[in-house]
């Protein structure tokens, strides 16, 4: 994450409480997302960087936008221009998305296999996770042939490395100590 993560985060939890209450969680999620993209514009970033007073700057941003943004969401933008913190809104979306999986009781996984795993092992690798996080798991599947054998899971903080690699080199480390 970058340096606007501190400043972001009031802004996202305040954001995810008003879609939980207003049950519009989907709606200003794809907003988040789209007001993100929106600021990662080159042309935008430079007017964001700029000297433009905050309520012209608010105008150019909702209108950019255009009908992506409900009345809500612009005076989210209006704001985020008021207190110059619209470069924030790539880590607003990316916080907001953290709230809502938890919120949903999901988690991203990332599994990493020596080989490509076929889809009853990345099934019964999904169902043991589910059952060992007490979640609903999301699998990103990827292959690194140097693991040799075996995978490396990351769920969040959790790591679970059972890579014939990693066995080879704590193997090593102690043939040496």
């Amino acid at each position: 994450m970058s340096e606007w993560t501190t400043i972001a985060r009031p802004y996202a939890q305040a954001a995810f409480d008003y879609a939980v209450e207003s049950k519009t969680v989907a709606q200003w999620q794809e907003m988040l997302v789209f007001t993100a993209e929106v600021s990662k514009n080159e042309t935008v970033k430079s007017l964001l960087t700029g000297s433009i007073a905050a309520e012209k700057l608010a105008e150019i941003f909702n209108g950019v936008c255009g009908e992506q943004l409900d009345q809500q969401g612009q005076n989210l933008v209006k704001v985020l221009a008021e207190n110059r913190r619209l470069q924030a809104l790539p880590d607003i979306s990316i916080l907001f998305n953290q709230l809502k999986a938890e919120f949903d009781k999901e988690i991203d996984v990332d599994i990493t296999s020596a080989v490509k795993l076929n889809k009853k092992q990345q099934t019964d690798i999904g169902k043991s996770l589910e059952k060992r996080l007490a979640r609903k798991v999301k699998l990103n599947c990827s292959v690194d042939p140097e693991l040799v054998a075996g995978v490396l899971i990351k769920a969040g903080d959790t790591v679970i490395d059972g890579s014939l690699r990693s066995k080879l080199n704590r193997l090593s480390d102690a043939l040496q100590a």
